[in-house]
C-alpha cells in the first residue's frame, strides 16, 4: 500500500515545509526534513560564532536573493571551523559581495531604519529586475505553443529535448548562491516558469515525434511527493503516442541537500520503484545530479541513495558550473570526478557561472576557465574524461571552449556547438579573438578576420533581430 509522505515533499500550494513558517514549532527529529529560511536565522546556533558584520550581510542579501537551508546540510556538510571560506558554505549562504555596493547599502539603509516589509521587498525586486533573471531567450524564444498558445511550464530549445517545470517543483531543499533558476524562488508569479497541469506537456510531445529527450526540472522535481512524480512520468510507459520519448532526464540537487529523499522518507522506496518501472519499460532514465565539490559525497546517506538510484537500473550524471570561492581549482574537480567514477556516477558536465544573479561574485575568466578544466581532466583515467566544458548555456545554444590556440599569429579560443537552435550548427569548430578577462559568450568576436561568428546571421534571423548573442 502506498504510504503518504510526511517527512519531506508537499506542494508548494499548501503551505511550503513542514515548520517553515512556524518559529515557535518544536524543531523536528533528526532524519527530518526541516527547510531554515532567512525567519529562521536565529535557529542556527553556528552563526553566533560570526562577526555582527558577516550576520547582518547575509540578512541584507537574502533579502534579495533567495535563501534557504536545512540541517541536513548544516551539520553534515559544512565545516565550521573554516567557514566562511567553507565550499558549502559559500554554496549556501549569501555573502556580501553577492551584491554590489550600492545595491548592499541601499538594503541595509531600509533594515537599518526599520522600513516596513512592503517597501524592502520593492526595492529588492528593483534590485533582481537588474540582475537578468531569465538569461539566453528563455522566456522570449525557448517556450512552445500549441495552436497558436504558449505551453506554460515547458522549454524547447533544442530539437530533441524538452524541458518540464511542474508547478510543485519549483523550490529546492536547500538554494544555491550561484543558481541561474533563482528568479523561480522570490515569490514573483510573473518571473516564474511552471506547469500547474500535465496535460499540456503530454498533448505537446504526442504531437512532435521528433523529441526523445524529456528533463523534469526546476527548482527541484525531487522535491514532489512521489505522487505528483507518477502523474507526469507514468503516461511514458505503455502508450504507444508517447514511445518516441526514449531518455527521462530529472535535474535535482536532493543528492547533495536532502539524500534521505531516496533513502528514509516514507515515500522514498515508491518513488525508486517508479523509476525501475520506467526503466523496465525501456526507458533510459538519469538523474541529473548537482554536485559543486567532492564535500558533498562524503555523507553515508548519500553513498545509500546513489546505491539505490543505481540498483533501479537508472543512472546518475553529474554536473557543475566553475565557480570562484567554490571550485575554482583543478585538484577540487579532478577529486571529485574520481570519487564519481568510483560510486558508479558519470562525469558529464563542467558549465560556465551564467550571466545572472550573483555572476560577479563567482565567475571565472574563460581562459582560466579552460586552464582548470585540462588540468583537472589529465588527472583521471579514462572513465572520468566523459566530462564536458568549460561549456557556456548562451541564447544560441551550448557553446563549449575547446581550447587556446595561436593561429597564423593570432592567439584564439577554439569553440564549439554542444548543442544549437539549429542542430546543423553542433560540433563545428569556430574561432574568438583571445581575451584574458571575457567570462562570457558576449565577451567575444569573431577572429581571423571575420566580422561575424558562421550562424550569426541566422541567429538573428530566427529571433527577429530581438535579442543578443548572449543575453
Amino acid at each position: 500500500m502506498r504510504k503518504e509522505s510526511t517527512s519531506l515533499s508537499v506542494p508548494i500550494e499548501s503551505g511550503l515545509f513542514p515548520d517553515e513558517d512556524n518559529r515557535s514549532a518544536v524543531p523536528l527529529p533528526e532524519g527530518r526534513y526541516q527547510a531554515i529560511s532567512q525567519r529562521h536565522l536565529d535557529r542556527i546556533p553556528m552563526l553566533s560564532e560570526l562577526s555582527e558584520d558577516e550576520r547582518f550581510a547575509i540578512r541584507v542579501v537574502s533579502s534579495v536573493l533567495p535563501f534557504r537551508t536545512n540541517r541536513y546540510v548544516n551539520d553534515n556538510l559544512i565545516d565550521w571551523d573554516k567557514v566562511p571560506k567553507d565550499p558549502v558554505y559559500q554554496l549556501v549562504f549569501p555573502q556580501r559581495a553577492m551584491l554590489s555596493d550600492d545595491d548592499f547599502q541601499t538594503v541595509a539603509d531600509h533594515i537599518l531604519r526599520g522600513s516596513p516589509d512592503h517597501e524592502i521587498s520593492r526595492i529588492a525586486a528593483e534590485i533582481r529586475n537588474n540582475l537578468n533573471p531569465h538569461p539566453a531567450g528563455q522566456l522570449e524564444f525557448n517556450i512552445p505553443k500549441i495552436d497558436g498558445e504558449a505551453v506554460n511550464g515547458l522549454q524547447h530549445k533544442y530539437r530533441e529535448t524538452v524541458l518540464f517545470f511542474p508547478s510543485h517543483g519549483q523550490t529546492c531543499h536547500a538554494y544555491c548562491t550561484f543558481c541561474f533558476r533563482w528568479a523561480q524562488f522570490v515569490g514573483d508569479s510573473k518571473m516564474r516558469i511552471a506547469a500547474s497541469q500535465n496535460s499540456g506537456l503530454h498533448r505537446y510531445l504526442a504531437s512532435h515525434p521528433d523529441i526523445s529527450d524529456l528533463l523534469v526540472t526546476g527548482g527541484d522535481p525531487m522535491i514532489m511527493r512521489t505522487s505528483w512524480l507518477e502523474r507526469i512520468l507514468r503516461p511514458f510507459i505503455g502508450n504507444r503516442m508517447l514511445e518516441h520519448i526514449q531518455n527521462i532526464r530529472i535535474g535535482t540537487k536532493a543528492l547533495t541537500f536532502w539524500p534521505h529523499r531516496f533513502v528514509g522518507d516514507q515515500d522514498a522506496d515508491e518513488l525508486l520503484r517508479l523509476l525501475e518501472d520506467l526503466v523496465d519499460a525501456g526507458k533510459h532514465v538519469a538523474i541529473m545530479a548537482h554536485f559543486n565539490h567532492g564535500q558533498e559525497l562524503r555523507t553515508e546517506v548519500v553513498r545509500d541513495a546513489i546505491r539505490r538510484i543505481r540498483d533501479t537500473g537508472a543512472e546518475i550524471r553529474c554536473q557543475a558550473p566553475l565557480l570562484a570561492h567554490i571550485n575554482d581549482c583543478p585538484a577540487i574537480w579532478s577529486r571529485m570526478w574520481e570519487k564519481q567514477v568510483r560510486l558508479g556516477m558519470v562525469p558529464y558536465y563542467m558549465f560556465v557561472e551564467r550571466d545572472t544573479g550573483a555572476r560577479h561574485y563567482f565567475e571565472v575568466p574563460l581562459a582560466r576557465g579552460w586552464e582548470i578544466y585540462a588540468e583537472a581532466v589529465r588527472q583521471v583515467s579514462g572513465l572520468g574524461r566523459t566530462v564536458r566544458g568549460p561549456s557556456m548555456s548562451a541564447t544560441p545554444g551550448k557553446v563549449e571552449v575547446l581550447g587556446i590556440q595561436e593561429i597564423h599569429g593570432e592567439k584564439v579560443f577554439v569553440l564549439r556547438f554542444l548543442q544549437g537552435r539549429n542542430p546543423e550548427w553542433v560540433a563545428k569548430p569556430f574561432f574568438a579573438k583571445f581575451d584574458p578577462a571575457a567570462t562570457w559568450f558576449d565577451h567575444l568576436k569573431p577572429a581571423l578576420g571575420q566580422s561575424k561568428f558562421f550562424f550569426e546571421d541566422e541567429f538573428r534571423a530566427m529571433t527577429g533581430n530581438k535579442i543578443a548573442l548572449a543575453a
